[in-house]
């Protein structure tokens, strides 16, 4: 299979801008749904295009894989390295390519979500079993997205109905007293992209566990050798209207309510309520097959509140609202995309900030093109903050096709982060003139598709300048312990491979990925930057019999410090998941997963543990 030139326009174009209305969209085209990605350019084209590196995860595989968890999901993904606070529905940190945990942004259907106070997306709290596929584009994208993207974005898109009317059922069971629930109906008109037409899906999961005693330093006060348990309640609505050839919209909304039990004294509290929100809606409006507008509307809410011994501790509320506006052009040798984004947050805290509130508008445009054997993409952006004034962002990206099945692919870009409310403004510590931290990326790539497999190899470098850490000369009166400042930099390099391919009937997925993070400001300078192992990967193999399926997921982690100093050594682990699957009848399937075979024990930040051998039972309901 050789890589296409010409971008996918028409039909695909508008499945993609439209994700909830892809299915029927498509009916009259011979292209894979799975195959077509919007995360990396804000408009569609099929993975095999992307200048990017990509990595799709659709449904299929989430149920093959029989996971836990969306951080269980992402483990091991190329570039990807987490930090869990003591396993399930507990405080996670994901760190893309080397980069800060707040150095990703992460969509829900589009709409952005995270904690404008602590920075970060809460991805512990969305449960698996609302979410249909996760695009992950790795590298900076602030020229597309603004803040939040120099690692990369992340985008889940929930449930998207399969057939005319599909109701679904699933329980399962495991250890640890670990129970979930789901059930959802959903459906679609058969029409194409021409005729009148809709969508609907609703989805309602429960999932709870008693968890495993998660903290481990006997020395500290915090110490409560209990279960930490976890509780999570979730909804999801959408729908959505295809008029005519024209004009479509649809809607969509999430909430997911968690209870989590953990250890952190009286001052941390051992309780933690919360939620998370996202709602949005588009309209999308095509005169002409070379001309198409886009207007869409969104909420999200990062909602927490903490208890100590059922006492009422502290509030930490984040609330964003958002509005965009884009227009794709067909200009004949390319496609034009131009747009504005507009942006909302406003925070609500038992803690006194001097700010609450702040605006962020930003204007881009973005060019791609195909011409012989090479592919372009180039995008700029401005964005202009209520709170640090201006910032511009550009990227670039070129592939050139110099044989049939290979790509060699190049790229700049730079990027940026926007301080926290915490980092601005946390009585007697914040900052108010912090600006943003900033980046600049270089990768080289190449990658080939043949009839024994797919692979790619990525190589990059990225630089962050201006990162905000503790700066003890900062003190006054308001502040004597000091404050925040932008006085830290990074170096990160890295390496990422990957390697699909199908042999003796087995189906297998490898991804590995070296990294190279290190400090590069005058204080620890060289030292690796914490929580980041240097080697990961994961290997899935499974395969397909008559009536039944088997699997295995292999994930192997090296050497991490937990602190900048690195005085404090977390060891390398290797972990191995095996599955199997059986059909039961023609709409009924039996699932048993057993995690962490061999029992290991290990720590992805220090004092805090990680569950050890465990299994689930599931059973699922799924019409074909």
């Amino acid at each position: 299979m050789s890589f296409p030139h010409v971008p996918l326009r028409g039909a695909v174009l508008a499945a993609a801008l439209s994700p909830s209305l892809a299915a029927p969209a498509l009916a009259a085209e011979a292209v894979d749904l799975d195959q077509v990605v919007v995360t990396a350019t804000r408009t569609a084209q099929t993975q095999d295009q992307a200048l990017a590196p990509v990595t799709v995860i659709d449904r299929a595989q989430i149920e093959r894989r029989q996971v836990a968890s969306l951080p269980d999901l992402l483990r091991g993904e190329a570039g990807v390295s987490l930090a869990n606070n003591g396993g399930p529905g507990k405080a996670t940190s994901l760190f893309l390519r080397g980069t800060e945990s707040d150095h990703v942004l992460v969509l829900v259907d589009g709409v952005r979500i995270g904690s404008a106070t602590s920075g970060g997306a809460a991805l512990q709290d969305i449960p698996v079993e609302q979410i249909e596929r996760i695009e992950i584009v790795r590298g900076p994208f602030s020229s597309l997205y603004g803040s939040e993207a120099i690692g990369g974005v992340i985008q889940v898109f929930t449930r998207r109905p399969q057939g005319p009317f599909v109701p679904t059922l699933g329980i399962a069971a495991g250890n640890d007293g670990t129970r979930r629930y789901s059930a959802g109906v959903a459906g679609r008109s058969p029409g194409d992209l021409g005729e009148r037409g809709g969508w609907y899906s609703v989805n309602a999961a429960h999932e709870q566990t008693d968890g495993i005693n998660a903290y481990l330093n006997t020395a500290n006060s915090a110490y409560d050798p209990d279960r930490d348990g976890y509780r999570n309640d979730s909804l999801s609505v959408q729908g959505g209207w295809r008029f005519n050839r024209q004009w479509d919209a649809d809607v969509q909304a999430l909430r997911a309510q968690s209870r989590n039990e953990y250890d952190g004294g009286s001052s941390g509290g051992d309780l933690g309520k919360g939620v998370q929100q996202v709602a949005g809606g588009r309209v999308r409006y095509a005169p002409t097959d070379a001309l198409k507008f886009t207007a869409s509307v969104g909420a999200s809410s990062d909602l927490s509140d903490v208890y100590y011994r059922g006492a009422y501790l502290s509030t930490f509320d984040t609330r964003r609202r958002l509005g965009s506006l884009q227009a794709d052009i067909d200009a004949g040798p390319g496609l034009l995309s131009v747009g504005f984004d507009w942006q909302r947050d406003e925070i609500a805290s038992s803690e006194v900030y001097d700010q609450d509130r702040r605006i962020n508008r930003g204007g881009f445009a973005q060019w791609q093109q195909a011409f012989g054997a090479h592919s372009l993409q180039a995008s700029v952006r401005r964005d202009d903050n209520s709170q640090f004034g201006g910032k511009n962002t550009g990227s670039v990206l070129w592939g050139w096709d110099f044989a049939e099945h290979l790509r060699l692919t190049a790229s700049y870009g730079t990027a940026f982060k926007a301080p926290t409310y915490n980092e601005l403004y946390y009585p007697a510590y914040g900052n108010p003139l912090l600006g943003p931290e900033t980046s600049r990326s270089v990768e080289l790539g190449l990658r080939g598709e043949y009839g024994w497999g797919d692979w790619s190899l990525n190589a990059f470098q990225t630089r962050v300048d201006d990162l905000i850490a503790y700066d003890s000369s900062l003190v006054d009166a308001a502040h004597p312990f000091g404050q925040p400042n932008n006085i830290d930099q990074a170096r990160i390099r890295g390496v990422e491979a990957g390697y699909d391919t199908t042999l003796a009937g087995w189906m297998l997925r490898t991804r590995l990925t070296w990294l190279d993070p290190r400090a590069d400001g005058d204080s620890n300078h060289g030292n690796w930057l914490p929580r980041r192992a240097r080697q990961s990967g994961r290997i899935d193999a499974d395969r397909d019999f008559v009536g039944f399926s088997v699997g295995a997921s292999m994930y192997a982690a090296g050497a991490r410090y937990d602190n900048l100093a690195n005085t404090v050594r977390l060891a390398g682990y290797a972990l191995l998941d095996l599955r199997v699957g059986y059909k039961v009848a023609r709409d009924w399937s039996l699932g048993l997963s057993v995690d962490n075979v061999f029992d290991r024990g290990y720590e992805t930040a220090r004092w805090y543990a990680q569950p050890g051998r465990g299994y689930r039972l599931t059973l699922r309901y799924h019409p074909l």
